[in-house]
């Protein structure tokens, strides 16, 4: 009997418009290399215009694509149980004014938040007082202390994000990031189970 082929689908990808799904873009496969040489080169899915932008590879047709064109093949799968496929549409080039308008009125939003904050738990008159302590003088802008904490302000949002502009700071994701990796994890799985289409079209045939 033959070696065991091993196949770990990936958890997504992104193909171009009516591109080829090939076992080796949609999965990882190890095993003899006699065996998995053509596998590797095995067609999955023909993207076509009906599939719109996303394609599910379910695990149980790579293995009726896999014993169909090599029967005697024994197949183990490893990890997820599909691949989401993103069909990636040609993309506009962003608008400078609308980026723009989305930066102003984000930092609008934030600079209210914060000031919103800072008036409910009334830090103008925490300031004063800690000004009072540290320097035995009352004032109504304590700007020793105010300019200080509006700089530290500033540089703990740009360490918190590990962002600055490009630049990223260390290789740990920063909480942006991990939420976006959730949202898509998400989705993907959503998309998985509701939204198989290729599974579908099997079925109706």
């Amino acid at each position: 009997m033959a070696a065991p082929v091993y196949i770990r689908l990936k958890q997504s990808i992104y193909v171009n418009p009516e591109a080829e799904i090939r076992l080796k873009d949609a999965a990882g496969i190890t095993g003899a290399e006699q065996q998995i040489s053509p596998l590797k080169e095995l067609i999955l899915h023909k993207v076509t215009p009906e599939d719109q932008n996303i394609v599910v590879i379910d695990a149980f047709m790579v293995v009726e694509q896999i014993l169909h064109h090599q029967p005697d093949t024994e197949v183990q799968l490893i990890g997820p149980s599909s691949c989401v496929v993103h069909v990636e549409k040609h993309k506009k080039e962003p608008n400078p004014l609308l980026i723009s308008a989305i930066w102003i009125l984000l930092f609008i939003g934030a600079a209210m938040a914060i000031m919103n904050f800072h008036f409910d738990v009334s830090m103008q008159s925490v300031q004063q007082k800690l000004h009072l302590m540290l320097t035995g003088r009352e004032a109504e802008y304590p700007l020793l202390i105010q300019i200080p904490y509006s700089i530290g302000l500033g540089i703990g949002m740009i360490l918190f994000f590990n962002h600055w502009f490009q630049k990223r700071f260390n290789e740990e994701p920063s909480p942006m990031e991990v939420e976006i990796f959730n949202y898509q994890e998400d989705l993907d799985h959503y998309v998985a189970i509701k939204e198989n289409k290729v599974e579908k079209k099997d079925v109706d045939r």
